[in-house]
């Protein structure tokens, strides 16, 4: 006796799951990257687009695993003499099947674009490279001369070891008050300003320094909640897509034994 598994129905389409499920997803990724915006006031905001993205995600599920689990179910093989209980659950079956080898294969394709995510990483080596040019820029807006402004020995120095407490700052969150007071000794003393714009100088470089570490903490939150979310969104459109294909693939067989002649 043979099996009960039509695997050329099962794999075809899987096939054609797979392909709908990339070519919407190319789809999406395209209307995403339109609808989003470096510039303030421009693009969808960031809730609007985890939400279009999560039902982007369980439309894509249910397209994709409903044609694929409609032509496994057409294109099985026909059971002859099997109760009509036996033949819905088995069409179902084929569904799910077809559905897990149509993710193994979307699967195999993600993994194989890991291309993208070393791209990726480069960019953000670009973006700490532009983070500490940003920083030595304060460090020499901090020292920047005025017209009475005494000689430069030593300024070398001095902007190395303000750097050296904003580097100390950044990874403790906090600036000490000994260390204002030695920046705001240092600023007097370079710039050749008095102790009251030393003072506010270094109250406003410090003061930006972690503004830029708290808005880092929060978008460091932020991309923790959103991956949160798109990991819960993917796993309830994945449900989605099992049960679209059951449904299909029973409909498909249906179709196809009642015009089988």
């Amino acid at each position: 006796m043979g099996s009960a598994a039509s695997w050329p129905a099962i794999i075809a389409g899987a096939f054609v799951a797979a392909a709908v499920s990339l070519v919407l997803l190319a789809l999406g990724s395209g209307l995403g990257f339109a609808a989003i915006s470096p510039w303030p006031g421009h693009g969808v905001a960031a809730t609007t687009f985890a939400v279009t993205t999560a039902i982007w995600l369980i439309v894509m599920q249910w397209v994709s695993s409903g044609v694929g689990g409609y032509i496994t179910g057409r294109l099985r093989t026909r059971w002859i003499g099997t109760h009509t209980h036996e033949v819905f659950f088995r069409d179902t079956a084929h569904g799910l099947v077809m559905w897990a080898v149509a993710t193994v294969l979307v699967a195999a394709a993600a993994a194989a674009s890991v291309s993208a995510v070393v791209e990726g990483g480069a960019h953000a080596v670009g973006a700490a490279a532009q983070g500490n040019a940003i920083g030595a820029y304060g460090v020499d807006k901090l020292f920047r001369a005025g017209p009475a402004a005494v000689g430069d020995q030593g300024l070398g120095d001095a902007r190395s070891e303000a750097a050296h407490i904003v580097a100390n700052s950044l990874s403790t969150g906090t600036v000490s008050d000994s260390d204002i007071s030695y920046l705001v000794e240092l600023v007097a003393l370079r710039t050749g300003s008095s102790r009251a714009d030393a003072q506010k100088r270094v109250d406003e470089f410090v003061a930006t320094m972690q503004d830029a570490v708290i808005k880092a903490k929060a978008d460091a939150d932020a991309a923790r909640k959103a991956a949160a979310e798109a990991a819960i969104y993917t796993a309830l459109s994945m449900l989605v897509g099992a049960f679209i294909a059951s449904a299909a693939a029973a409909l498909g067989g249906h179709l196809r034994d009642e015009h089988y002649l």
